[in-house]
């Protein structure tokens, strides 16, 4: 059996496409690792990231470590795949020629007809899974209409479009037979999705989507990443309110909080908007942990504005949050109109600070923990603990539950944890009941 190793770079909306080319090629007879060291023979595929200059460059040294791989004599073919190729395909195919083949969002089946003759599954979101066993990732939708001044993802993906709600469903039927229990809902804009599918009714799609896969026996926990704050569907609140299975916890990107910035991003709401949607989402979500992403040195942004991002962490306490300094992306809006003028070392300061606050929100709403009785999915065994995650924090990006071995459990076992402590992010516990 020949045998290939996909390589996923970036994010979980990539992760879905390489575990729906490893289905493809595991139905041609091609034994499939995921991010595993090559051994001789074997294929290379990486699926590539395109977002942001940190992530193009881990992109490309991948590829070139692949390369190099086979210019040894070690691997065999090298394919590319993903966000970075579909944008700079021409580029790839000048400066790496070694390549054996260059896909993009949307082609990379391309990949496995390649690699051995065979049809593709009936299915077309049947995936195999590089994640553990009992928790995944569902895409709803691909694309975005909003063109923020900073953000190439549209020029990537092009216009969004919308998975219909009974394929959603059906997938996560079958994975749910398959013994996952945790599904992370993502895409692009949550906030649009359904706008394509001229759905009438009382309820926005988004709402009706999540009721309806709320619903399906099996389903322990969803969680919603990446909404968009303009335009957001209010109707999905009440159903994250009366679903226990529906995490009360919720990604959105909400970049900054200075009217004059958010207007130089295209974001098409201000700082008063943005503080009464935060606002209703606590009031008709009790107990929800809000994820966001923040924005620092963008053109536009003086200390002022700066300080006024400062004061709104400060007074929302949000339970989750990441920021980076704002990094031209060729083709937006930005690049091609405003100058991106603020120094380096002035964004990475600024950075430091933002981050250096909210690391101490984030241990303040640890240790408040304490005394507190929450429900936890085990991800694995360690030597002298269980580790896990409570319905507030999302794999691979949040925080930890430690769970004492009092209990004997596994991965995938669901319980409700005592919290004893905290250790800087991470909580510790025992199982109760």
């Amino acid at each position: 059996m020949s045998r290939a190793v996909i390589v996923s770079m970036g994010c979980s909306k990539n992760l879905v496409d390489s575990e729906r080319l490893a289905a493809m090629m595991a139905g041609r007879g091609i034994d499939v690792v995921f991010d595993g060291e090559p051994q001789a023979g074997d294929d290379v595929v990486v699926n590539t990231c395109g977002f942001i200059g940190d992530a193009k460059e881990e992109s490309i040294d991948m590829l070139l470590k692949a390369i190099a791989l086979k210019q040894q004599g070690k691997v065999g073919r090298v394919f590319a795949m993903g966000c970075l190729s579909e944008r700079y395909r021409g580029e790839l195919a000048e400066e790496m020629p070694e390549l054996d083949g260059l896909y993009g969002k949307f082609d990379w089946s391309g990949i496995a007809d390649v690699l051995a003759a065979g049809e593709t599954p009936a299915r077309p979101w049947e995936r195999r899974l590089s994640t553990a066993p009992h928790y995944t990732y569902i895409k709803i939708s691909e694309g975005c209409n909003r063109f923020c001044a900073f953000c190439a993802i549209p020029l990537i993906t092009g216009r969004h479009h919308s998975r219909a709600i009974g394929e959603i469903a059906d997938e996560v039927r079958a994975l749910v037979a398959g013994g996952v229990k945790e599904f992370n809902i993502i895409a692009q804009d949550l906030s649009a999705y359904g706008s394509d599918l001229g759905m009438a009714g009382d309820r926005s799609p988004l709402a009706e989507l999540i009721d309806t896969l709320a619903r399906i026996e099996g389903v322990e926990m969803l969680r919603l990443h990446y909404a968009y704050p303009a335009g957001f569907p209010y109707d999905i609140l009440p159903v994250m309110a009366s679903h226990p299975n529906v995490c009360k916890y919720l990604d959105i990107a909400l970049q900054h909080i200075d009217d004059a910035v958010l207007a130089n991003m295209r974001r098409h709401i201000t700082a008063a908007e943005t503080e009464e949607l935060l606002a209703r989402i606590r009031r008709e979500v009790p107990g929800i942990h809000i994820r966001t992403t923040l924005m620092v040195g963008f053109p536009g942004e003086d200390e002022d504005a700066f300080e006024r991002l400062m004061d709104f962490v400060r007074r929302q306490r949000f339970e989750r949050m990441g920021a980076f300094a704002y990094c031209e992306e060729d083709d937006t809006y930005a690049a091609r109109n405003l100058e991106d003028n603020i120094p380096e070392d002035v964004k990475q300061k600024r950075l430091d600070r933002l981050m250096a606050l909210q690391q101490d929100i984030a241990f303040e709403h640890a240790a408040a923990k304490a005394g507190s009785e929450i429900k936890v999915i085990v991800d694995r065994e360690e030597p002298d603990c269980y580790v896990g995650r409570s319905e507030f924090d999302s794999p691979e990006v949040d925080c930890n539950v430690l769970i004492s071995k009092d209990t004997k459990l596994k991965p995938g076992d669901i319980c409700t944890v005592h919290v004893d402590s905290s250790c800087g992010f991470d909580l510790t516990g025992h199982v109760v009941g």
